[in-house]
């Protein structure tokens, strides 16, 4: 370091000057004042070195005559990927002029990985898909709109597209673009350009750099037959585009399944309760029983009780393997609305020809 240069100092400046110097510049980068500034405080470091080294006539004899290190002074200080070219001051940069230090030292505290060349993969993608019960048993084909990022086709995903080659505007053509807080200057190597003063690329306006957009786009779906509530379905690479040749995300959709109104689920089997007249329990019946494949034939034998399951086979949801469960119907034995006389006599007949107690095992 050249303590001269931190100090805002000629060599042959005098005691009262390198005190002067001090006081200003400990005031405004101590750490009490810049509090939580990590950078202040390096260059508060800096300055207090400077200056004891400065303020000591044997130190500073022996400074001027070999140099901190030994050899001849650099007039600059080099830190990372900026210079601190010393100090300025003929103006001070206040305010939107003056840069804070977590952007003179944005590179040492935040350096670019040697990795951000590589592929990056895309970011995968979910969603939700709503299907009745019906569609859920023979399967359905649908979309669902998602928002994803997709590659520019402006720029290919590079984010900057090649302009006639010319003087870097962002460097005016010197490699290098200059920041100032207060009166320290610093410069850094200008990253439009790489530091050589010519510009060959510029940044892509439609996608702002980042080499994707954003885009709502409709995505087709199959759902299988036999999903379930709760079944997640993959969608090869229609998650969020890849970045610098990564492969893209997936895009996972997550099915619902509206209840049926009178059908329920269970595994591969479907259950419907289906209501019976006493007279058909009592006599035996054939009835009609609605199935997702059309009516269906059940044979209800005589005695039948309420509550008294019946197993149609392969009208169920369909399985894995290909084949079918069953229905399951249960029977529901409904009263006749006996409202005429007639009606109650013929009642009050049956009680008296089955006149059997049907609480007789009933026990608390």
């Amino acid at each position: 370091m050249d303590f001269y240069v931190i100090l805002g100092l000629s060599p042959g400046a005098s005691p009262a000057d390198i005190k002067r110097a001090y006081r200003r510049l400990s005031r405004r980068y101590h750490p009490g004042v810049n509090p939580g500034d990590h950078q202040a405080e390096v260059v508060f470091q800096q300055v207090t070195e400077a200056y004891e080294t400065l303020s000591d006539p044997a130190r500073r004899q022996e400074y001027d005559s070999v140099g901190e290190s030994g050899g001849p002074q650099d007039p600059r200080v080099t830190t990372g990927a900026f210079e601190f070219a010393g100090f300025d001051f003929s103006f001070a940069a206040r305010g939107t002029d003056a840069a804070t230090f977590s952007e003179l030292f944005a590179d040492v505290l935040h350096p670019i990985s040697h990795e951000d060349g590589k592929a990056e993969a895309g970011a995968d993608l979910h969603a939700t898909l709503s299907v009745t019960f019906e569609e859920s048993l023979r399967g359905v084909d649908r979309q669902v709109v998602i928002t994803r990022h997709v590659l520019c086709s402006a720029c290919s995903g590079a984010g900057r597209v090649r302009t006639p080659e010319g003087r870097c505007p962002h460097c005016q053509a010197t490699g290098k673009v200059r920041w100032a807080r207060g009166h320290m200057v610093f410069s850094k190597s200008c990253a439009a350009c790489g530091g050589t003063g010519r510009q060959r690329f510029q940044r892509c306006d439609v996608c702002s750099a980042h080499g994707r957009l954003v885009r709502s786009e409709p995505v087709p779906v199959r759902v299988p037959p036999g999903v379930v509530t709760g079944s997640r379905l993959r969608i090869p690479e229609r998650g969020n585009t890849g970045r610098r040749g990564g492969r893209n995300g997936d895009l996972f959709v997550d099915v619902q399944v509206q209840p049926h109104p009178v059908l329920r689920r269970e595994g591969d089997h479907l259950f419907l309760v289906v209501p019976v007249a006493v007279h058909e329990a009592v006599l035996g019946a054939r009835i009609d029983v609605p199935t997702l494949d059309g009516p269906a034939k059940l044979r209800v034998p005589p005695g039948t009780q309420g509550g008294q399951q019946f197993r149609l086979s392969g009208r169920g949801a369909p399985t894995s393997s290909g084949s079918y469960g069953d229905l399951i119907v249960e029977v529901k034995l409904v009263l006749p609305p006996v409202a005429d006389e007639r009606s109650k006599e013929l009642m009050r007949e049956f009680g008296r020809l089955n006149s059997e107690d049907v609480r007789r095992d009933l026990h608390l």
